[in-house]
């Protein structure tokens, strides 16, 4: 009783947490104006992580609870990526992503070894796309518009999701990849407010 308790706080808890996960990044890029501090080649691997994700679950007839959050995640990270395209004065730049994005998620259910392929190179990306916004912070010295509370959000999603993984699925693939996800996410929303600090500190 106790665990399935737990089960559906994990899986209702996190699906309220990425209904609103990407706002404050959004309202912060529109507070801001700019894009400063927001890594576009980490969005746009997120996005693919995302999509290949959702697809590997879909296939696989998963509990449509242990991954409903991804169609609320995908169409939040659009907005986004649109609100950075705007301020970066590309938007014309938008369509062509969306359409490769588009191309891309119609592949995928092709054939069942793409779709499995695709999901051993998904920790990959999605690790990638971590990195690449780290990256971005470590030149720019500054976190800029970029929201740590939607980063530490990320971190408690993936936390929840290892939980779920273990009481239903247990599919090692996609519990490494929550594990990988959520180390990943906390160092992200530390190094945001190492140098949001470092920021006040100078100004």
């Amino acid at each position: 009783m106790e665990a399935g308790l737990l089960l559906q706080f994990c899986n209702w808890s996190t699906l309220v947490v990425c209904m609103v996960i990407k706002f404050p990044q959004i309202f912060a890029l529109l507070a801001a104006k700019n894009s400063r501090g927001v890594s576009l080649k980490s969005l746009l691997l997120e996005l693919v992580g995302f999509l290949v994700f959702l697809r590997y679950q879909m296939y696989y007839s998963y509990p449509l609870l242990t991954y409903l959050e991804y169609p609320i995640l995908i169409a939040q990270d659009v907005i986004l990526l649109l609100c950075i395209f705007h301020y970066n004065g590309g938007m014309n730049l938008a369509i062509p992503h969306i359409v490769i994005l588009l191309g891309g998620w119609y592949i995928l259910t092709l054939q069942k070894w793409i779709t499995d392929l695709a999901m051993n190179l998904c920790t990959f990306t999605s690790a990638a796309s971590k990195f690449a916004q780290l990256q971005y912070l470590w030149e720019a010295r500054d976190s800029g518009a970029v929201s740590a509370l939607t980063w530490s959000m990320s971190a408690y999603t993936c936390a929840t999701r290892v939980v779920t993984t273990l009481m239903t699925s247990q599919d090692l693939m996609v519990l490494v990849r929550f594990l990988i996800m959520l180390a990943l996410n906390i160092w992200v929303t530390a190094t945001i407010l190492r140098y949001r600090k470092t920021t006040t500190k100078d100004e």
